[in-house]
Formats: C-alpha cells, sequence, structure tokens
C-alpha cells in the first residue's frame, strides 16, 4: 500500500474510535515491507492536519518481515525491498519471506472534559 494512502487510512480509523472527541495520541504497529519512519510519522501528521487528531502524538512500532535464503542460507530482517526477491548475502533468488503485513492501529488516546469529569464527582 502506498505510505500516504495507509496514513490516510490510520487517521480514519482513529478518527471513527475517537467518534468526535479530539484526539491525543495513537500507537501504530505496522508489518511488512521497510517502510522510514519518520515518513510514516510525517504522513499521518499531514492526514491529521485540520482534523480532531491534529497534533496528535504518534508511537510507531516497525515490524519488519525476514527472510532466509535456501541458496546459501543466509537468513536476517528484510531491510529493503531487493531483499524481499533476492538474498542480499549471495544475490540468490530462492529466498522465502517470513512475516506479515498488518496495520494495526493498537491503541488512541483521547482528550477528556476535565470540567465534565469534576462534575460528575
Amino acid at each position: 500500500m502506498h505510505e500516504m494512502a495507509m496514513c490516510d487510512a490510520i487517521v480514519a480509523a482513529a478518527l471513527r474510535r475517537a467518534a468526535g472527541r479530539r484526539l491525543t495520541g495513537m500507537r501504530v504497529r505496522i508489518g511488512g515491507h521497510a517502510v522510514d519512519r519518520e515518513v510514516i510519522a510525517q504522513g499521518i501528521r499531514l492526514a491529521a492536519s485540520g482534523t480532531t487528531a491534529e497534533g496528535a502524538a504518534v508511537d510507531l512500532i516497525i515490524c519488519p518481515m525476514s527472510m532466509s535464503c535456501g541458496d546459501c542460507g543466509h537468513a536476517g530482517l528484510v531491510t529493503d525491498h531487493v531483499a524481499m526477491v533476492a538474498c542480499p548475502a549471495c544475490g540468490g533468488l530462492d529466498v522465502e519471506v517470513m512475516g506479515n503485513e498488518d496495520v494495526l492501529l493498537e491503541s488512541i488516546t483521547v482528550a477528556t472534559d476535565d470540567a465534565r469529569q469534576m462534575a460528575t464527582r
């Protein structure tokens, strides 16, 4: 999935969960393809601009896939897109990629209305 489309979807999901409340933080787990943490964080900030999620803190957990080469036995994390099709150690094409490509909005934090909380005590 293109990074900006993914960021738009993350913010949309967070806003649905927030149900109109101001969003102050979100925790997102991204598995699969190698992504640049700052590009994703910036994309989320851009997608949140002008919404009740604007300025929310973003906690990203990046979970890269792993690979193993059937030719040379090399195993490791997928650090770039090339490692998904060719072994970084020997260049062999007998590469098995393991892991998942899930994007999960693990949690959100919303602002509370202190006056309303005080009145209900």
